[in-house]
C-alpha cells in the first residue's frame, strides 16, 4: 500500500494505492493518525487505485472515522469503483460515510457544512 497525502485548508486528501487488507490496515491507521495531529478537520479518501479491500481495511476506515467524528470532523470517499461501493454498502459504511464523485465535489460539500 502507498498513501499519498495532500492538505487543502483543514482537509486532508489521501490517495490509497494497492491492497487494503490485513497486512496494510495497521500502517494506514498509524499514518492517518499521525496526519491528524496537524490542523486537519476532514479526511477525503480517494479509493480509485485500491486493488483489494477486506474486513481489516473496512475496520481501519471505521477506526479513523471514529477519531475524526470525535473531533467534529467528517470523512468522505471519492472515486470509488462499483465493486468497492458494493462492499461498503454491505458493510454499512455508506450509512455513515458519504461518497462523492470527485475531489472538487467533496471539498465543496465539506466547506458548506
Amino acid at each position: 500500500m502507498k498513501l499519498i497525502a495532500e492538505k487543502i485548508t483543514s482537509n486532508l486528501i489521501v490517495r490509497i494505492n494497492g491492497n487494503f487488507d490485513l497486512h496494510t490496515a495497521e500502517y494506514f491507521k498509524k499514518q492517518i493518525s499521525s496526519y491528524l495531529k496537524k490542523e486537519i478537520n476532514n479526511l477525503i479518501l480517494d479509493l480509485q487505485s485500491i486493488d483489494v479491500i477486506d474486513s481489516s481495511g473496512i475496520g481501519a476506515i471505521l477506526s479513523i472515522y471514529k477519531k475524526i467524528k470525535k473531533r467534529g470532523g467528517k470523512i468522505v470517499i471519492i472515486n470509488i469503483n462499483p465493486t468497492l461501493k458494493r462492499i461498503f454498502e454491505l458493510s454499512g459504511l455508506l450509512n455513515i460515510i458519504k461518497v462523492y464523485s470527485s475531489q472538487r465535489e467533496a471539498l465543496e460539500k465539506l466547506q458548506r457544512r
